[in-house]
């Protein structure tokens, strides 16, 4: 069942919910609006027992432009310097740290141009499928800018780090191909099978055992930042969590009685 809301449609099909950047007219550029929308459904769905996966996609031709400079245009016309970073703290930071921080799967589902912002937002899901025809751009250098939204961290962990320098300062378009040759995406399938691609996808992730899942997003997570016998401090935490869980041991079980497992994300 679908929810259409001004900027975003949610739709939930068993413990996959989809949210959809729904401005396709200006492709699905982030206004006020849909930052709003967008993080009060992020939020939802991190608390949402029911949701064992997050899918995020855009509505029409484009997954996200970035920022929509339309609705900024008349600062600019003004002598007096804009704050971006207010901007970044209050608007867009906290979108990206409830998927980041999220105990579940989040996957993109890029079904055309993801620029600027909207290149930050896909980078910063675990997972990306694209379709043929998507592309990815750090359009930041083109007017001034750096990076942001988690894209100077995200980008260079994925494709590295001479790599990352290139894309962000040239500003040049990474099609589907190359962006599944470099690392920033995971699967590229034709735009015509995307969305059954793409339910297939998660619907397969919402089906695995989630608590598993969501300690081993945490434990990849806290490897970025931590030395070796602080990481193996923390696996070491975060597996006696998940060797108390109920789908370990439905594992356990379902693998000797040569059977399928039956996870509840418990």
């Amino acid at each position: 069942m679908a929810d259409t809301l001004e900027t975003i449609q949610t739709e939930n099909d068993g413990g996959v919910r989809t949210i959809t950047l729904n401005r396709p007219d200006v492709l699905n550029a982030f206004n006020n609006t849909l930052l709003r929308e967008l993080g009060k459904a992020v939020k939802a769905a991190a608390k949402d027992v029911s949701v064992r996966c997050l899918v995020i996609t855009g509505a029409g031709r484009a997954f996200c432009s970035g920022q929509d400079l339309a609705e900024v245009l008349e600062r600019y016309k003004s002598p007096e310097p804009i704050d971006l970073g207010e901007r970044l703290r209050n608007n867009y930071n906290p979108i990206v740290k409830s998927i980041r921080t999220m105990d579940k799967p989040v996957l993109a589902a890029v079904n055309g141009v993801a620029a600027g912002a909207g290149a930050s937002l896909a980078l910063a899901c675990d997972l990306r499928i694209a379709a043929d025809t998507a592309s990815f751009v750090q359009a930041f250098v083109n007017v001034g800018l750096v990076p942001d939204c988690g894209g100077t961290f995200s980008l260079p962990r994925l494709v590295g780090f001479a790599r990352a320098m290139e894309l962000a300062m040239t500003g040049r378009k990474v099609d589907a191909e190359e962006a599944l040759r470099i690392g920033l995406v995971n699967r590229v399938v034709e735009t015509d099978a995307l969305s059954g691609a793409t339910s297939a996808f998660a619907g397969k992730l919402a089906t695995m055992p989630t608590k598993a899942i969501a300690l081993m997003k945490r434990a990849i997570n806290n490897a970025w930042t931590a030395d070796l016998d602080e990481q193996l401090e923390y696996e070491a935490m975060v597996q006696a969590t998940a060797g108390q869980s109920h789908d370990h041991r439905e594992g356990v079980m379902a693998f000797i009685e040569k059977r399928k497992p039956d996870f509840k994300g418990e």
